[in-house]
């Protein structure tokens, strides 16, 4: 197929990009740079400005654009960054497919599971209801303008948890754990739906040929507490777990960011992938983790 891609400059866009050619897809990047190869075209997500023809070339659109929500605390500027760059860039994606003569047959659109709030006791398959808190409207907001892609365009809403890669929510954890300073957040008990970074994007690639529209849970097969993540982590690099950090420290150093990404309790079920017959490579958080180890000692 012929994938064009927002926000493949990150983490995930790095894998999704090689494992995109490894199974002989072609692939445009957008930037917001001047280009500097062939492959790379510019648009402007602010200005609502991108080249249309790109859309009648591509086959599908992958859309992993939006500002990082690990820069913390966030302050209410942050907070707007956060929900504009993802409604500039989703609507302006949508709007160049609208004015395609050929619009592309699949638009998956990055989201996140920030959608189901914190939510004890639930099991959250794809089809769970809305949660409350800013990221849950953050996530309605952003699927709604991905919804604004023309009617012969499939669109899936990827609802991703926290990656397991070198990088993104892992980030400030990997130099705690190698300093031996890992231990449960708040109880350690919520659950923290994580996926591989391999996984994700293998599970964007398969959204490709798959018929599912709508949202889907890209998360791991095998649920996790925060807990049991944190000390897989500390185990993949060998050093202790037993440092606890409150609720109320949390909170009050991160205040919403805190409540709403290491507090919250969302069992993430991945039910229309599974049913779909996508295979995930890492089964368990600590298969995940023992990865990322090995990947960062070759």
């Amino acid at each position: 197929m012929r994938v064009l891609l927002a926000g493949a400059s990150g983490m995930i866009g790095g894998e999704l990009r090689a494992q995109l050619d490894a199974a002989g897809h072609e692939t445009r990047r957008l930037v917001r740079r001047e280009p500097s190869g062939p492959d790379e075209f510019a648009w402007d997500p602010t200005e609502r400005t991108i080249d249309v023809a790109l859309f009648d070339w591509a086959d599908a659109v992958i859309n992993l654009s939006g500002a990082s929500l690990q820069r913390l605390p966030w302050t209410r500027a942050t907070k707007r960054r956060i929900l504009s760059s993802r409604l500039q860039a989703t609507g302006t994606l949508a709007d160049g497919m609208r004015a395609a003569a050929e619009p592309p047959s699949v638009f998956v659109s990055g989201s996140a599971v920030g959608y189901y709030g914190d939510r004890p006791g639930v099991e959250l398959t794809d089809t769970a209801t809305k949660g409350t808190g800013f990221l849950s409207d953050v996530v309605d907001a952003w699927e709604a303008a991905a919804r604004l892609a023309p009617p012969a365009t499939r669109v899936v809403f990827a609802r991703t948890g926290v990656v397991i890669g070198n990088g993104g929510a892992l980030k400030p954890l990997l130099p705690l754990a190698k300093a031996g300073l890992a231990g449960p957040l708040g109880t350690g008990r919520q659950h923290w739906p994580w996926v591989s970074l391999h996984d994700e994007a293998a599970a964007l690639v398969h959204l490709l040929d798959s018929r599912l529209d709508g949202p889907v849970n890209i998360a791991g097969p095998t649920p996790a507490t925060a807990g049991e993540l944190v000390r897989a982590l500390a185990e993949a690099v060998r050093r202790p777990y037993f440092v606890p950090v409150p609720r109320f420290a949390i909170e009050l150093a991160l205040q919403d960011a805190g409540r709403e990404l290491l507090l919250a309790d969302q069992l993430v079920v991945p039910q229309k992938l599974l049913d779909d017959g996508f295979t995930f490579r890492d089964a368990t958080v600590q298969d995940a983790m023992d990865r990322l180890v090995e990947v960062r000692a070759a």
